[in-house]
């Protein structure tokens, strides 16, 4: 079943876009955005929530971040989702394609071609891993897109509805839950050591003991262990450390 997000400044054609879509038995859910900067917006939050995105149906003609210059960002996305236009000019198919595009629609859109552009993104369309070692968050940037790999997180701290993400040359700022991301990330050996606080195993260089509290050092920061943690900590450090994962 696919997952897909339909972008189009003008609203009447993406109502009409997302309801032949859901009407579509292999697509299971459609996001819908009316601008190229909100679709940005849309795909790092899902990303980054874990979510998946098989497939982008996209205008061209969008004030501001146009369709053709939305592709160029997504396609230096980590495991992009793959592209259908969508659109009422014929003029930029060339440059679709080179942009690697499943589908080119012209508008206004029939369902059994629309059906036809699904059925291509389906066969085109492998299942991702987003647990994998090579894992990044993306995470905007005033109008930029940096992605954070896994392997380069020394810790994360829960803030609200957000989730700061430490690393040797900075920290960002996500919208996901805390809880989430030790879902994702607990086989890489991301362990928790507080209720708001997430640590890279292979990042801690030392466990302190001082005055009946633990401390952990990752990379250049002292992090607190809750005493509920402690035990779990200790024997999880260890394991690990067996395993090959800490130096």
């Amino acid at each position: 079943m696919l997952r897909v997000l339909a972008v189009d400044d003008e609203v009447p054609a993406l109502e009409e876009l997302a309801y032949l879509l859901r009407r579509d038995s292999r697509v299971e859910h459609v996001v819908t955005a009316s601008d190229g900067v909100s679709a940005l917006q849309d795909m790092v939050a899902m990303i980054g929530a874990g979510e998946r995105i098989d497939g982008v149906f996209l205008d061209i003609r969008m004030p501001g971040l146009d369709g053709l210059d939305l592709a160029r960002m997504i396609g230096g996305f980590p495991d992009p989702p793959r592209l259908v236009f969508v659109t009422a000019h014929d003029d930029s198919a060339v440059q679709a394609f080179e942009l690697r595009a499943v589908d080119y629609l012209l508008k206004p859109v029939r369902a059994e071609r629309l059906a036809e552009a699904v059925r291509r993104l389906e066969a085109v369309t492998a299942p991702v891993s987003d647990t994998g070692p090579d894992d990044v968050i993306p995470v905007e940037l005033g109008g930029r897109i940096r992605f954070v790999p896994q392997q380069a997180v020394w810790f994360a701290e829960a803030k609200g509805d957000y989730v700061r993400l430490h690393t040797g040359d900075g920290s960002y700022l996500v919208r996901m839950s805390l809880a989430a991301l030790e879902r994702r990330w607990a086989s890489a050996g991301f362990i928790r050591v507080h209720r708001s606080t997430l640590v890279s195993a292979r990042h801690v260089t030392e466990l302190r003991f001082e005055q009946g509290r633990v401390l952990l050092i990752v990379g250049t920061e002292t992090l607190p262990v809750s005493r509920r943690h402690t035990r779990q900590v200790r024997e999880q450090l260890v394991h690990q450390y067996r395993a090959g994962l800490v130096s």
